[in-house]
């Protein structure tokens, strides 16, 4: 499906984490960051961020009909051996991952992507004392797509979790999916928000008519001009940066 529909966010969003990230190690003078994976699932965004491989390699490898012959156990293996054959981009860095869907993210452990990964629900309930203390001392919190991140009470509870160490926040949510209470409230965190000029990026094509229409209709009412983006067949999305107002390019959005 994702090929069938053009699906390109990975493409467009991940040069930007990775951007973000050297800003980072740059700002901050860090040598071994840790990375969050928030709405995670089995990790290809951490992967694109840590090895030399791009997203088409990825659709290309698991296309690969002989795989469905593998027993799980065998595709991880397989998986971990693929990777850990890839050069790393940034060495000594440690990813971790953060899903309700217990089984992926305990995949993306398995293969090597996650030093460390959990299956909670932040949405719901407030984080474990082992994802609190990870939060503590996270350095850059990625989310790629999903709408989870930009819920308020999920972002509240990983800003009081993270409020030490002040990670940076790089999201990318589908346009309409923003919601103007979580930027509210990185503001109220002491977080500026930033676009760094980034104009709207394709997400997939639209499968219907009626997706479309429905697209454009959440678009919007969220306050976005959908000529030439939306009313062109395809979904669009937008990264957003969140960080302290000494490390933005800006002085608020």
């Amino acid at each position: 499906m994702q090929k069938s529909l053009g699906y390109s966010h990975h493409a467009h969003a991940v040069p930007v984490f990775r951007r973000m990230l050297e800003e980072l190690l740059r700002k901050r003078r860090l040598e071994a960051p840790n990375v969050l994976d928030f709405a995670s699932s089995y990790g290809i965004v951490s992967a694109l961020v840590r090895h030399d491989v791009s997203a088409e390699a990825f659709l290309r490898r698991y296309e690969d009909r002989k795989l469905d012959r593998l027993t799980p156990r065998q595709m991880a293996s397989r998986d971990a051996a693929w990777l850990s054959d890839l050069p790393e981009s940034y060495p000594g860095a440690r990813f971790t991952g953060v899903d309700v869907a217990g089984n992926a993210v305990a995949y993306g452990r398995a293969i090597g992507l996650f030093a460390d990964a959990f299956d909670e629900d932040l949405e719901h309930a407030a984080p474990s004392a082992p994802l609190a203390e990870t939060l503590s001392s996270t350095d850059l919190i990625l989310e790629c797509g999903s709408v989870a991140q930009l819920k308020p009470a999920a972002l509240e509870r990983l800003l009081r979790a993270s409020a030490v160490n002040k990670p940076w926040i790089v999201t990318s949510p589908v346009r309409g999916n923003e919601r103007k209470a979580a930027f509210d409230l990185l503001r109220d965190h002491g977080y500026v928000v930033e676009t760094l000029g980034l104009p709207p990026f394709p997400h997939r094509r639209f499968d219907s008519p009626s997706e479309q229409a429905r697209a454009i209709d959440i678009a919007r009412a969220a306050g976005h001009d959908t000529t030439g983006f939306e009313t062109t067949g395809y979904f669009y999305a937008q990264i957003y940066v969140a960080r302290p107002p000494e490390e933005a390019a800006v002085a608020g959005r």
